[in-house]
């Protein structure tokens, strides 16, 4: 029997009429103390310094252990170049990782490679070859995007092209290259220990506010509620 596979779309996006202050404030009397600390500390170790940036990987087994690499080093963004638009991820593997983690799509590496370029990341993409290993990436600025080929081709060859370099793990046995996902969590741990810079206070609020709504039953009608009393104002 085939695993079941879904699309994957990240966390809801904040309403538009509500700061995430009054989204904070309308749910988290319907949270368990518990879950509220988890979702603060869980916050508090995320980081955009690292972006995994995956090249149209094709399996969703493969896919989906990246994203638990992603959250379980505290990586808040995967950046995505999908096969005919879609993102698929199997759900006994992801383990509801994909609730936690944006997903940003993009058509092509050119597309990837300006928007990553114009929020401060210098790309390295895996490749046999590469000139450097994930603990000797350079560190000029404080942004990494690591680019991770499809399991038969590799990264694309645009995407060598646009990169600012590229990057290999070493190998000492037989085996002449790991799986994608087991290349993505080496680099990925290996970078979360040199290059982690904690969310700025806007972005911490704004994603605390976004995982709540993420936890809460019946979030959308909690939140029109709040709605209607901020229009009636105070008394």
């Amino acid at each position: 029997m085939n695993d079941p596979l879904f699309e994957a779309h990240g966390p809801p996006e904040l309403p538009d009429d509500l700061s995430p202050d009054e989204v904070i404030r309308a749910l988290e009397a319907h949270l368990t103390p518990e879950r509220v600390r988890r979702i603060r500390e869980v916050v508090a170790g995320r980081s955009l310094s690292i972006a995994p940036v995956l090249d149209r990987i094709h399996d969703p087994h493969n896919a989906s252990a990246i994203m638990r690499s992603a959250d379980a080093f505290g990586i808040q963004r995967l950046h995505i170049i999908a096969e005919h638009g879609a993102f698929l991820a199997n759900q006994k593997v992801a383990k509801g990782t994909e609730r936690w983690l944006d997903l940003i799509r993009y058509n092509d590496p050119e597309q990837a490679t300006d928007a990553l370029r114009q929020e401060g990341y210098r790309i390295f993409v895996a490749a046999m070859d590469g000139e450097h290993r994930p603990e000797t990436l350079p560190e000029e600025g404080d942004r990494i995007a690591v680019v991770l080929g499809n399991e038969h081709r590799g990264v694309s060859e645009e995407f060598r092209k646009l990169a600012d370099g590229s990057f290999a793990i070493p190998m000492l046995g037989f085996v002449e290259s790991l799986n994608v996902s087991v290349a993505a969590a080496v680099t990925l741990y290996t970078l979360s220990q040199r290059l982690h810079a904690p969310l700025t206070e806007q972005e911490r609020v704004r994603l605390e506010a976004r995982m709540m709504i993420s936890s809460t039953r019946s979030a959308e009608s909690i939140l029109e509620r709040a709605r209607i009393a901020a229009r009636r104002g105070p008394g």
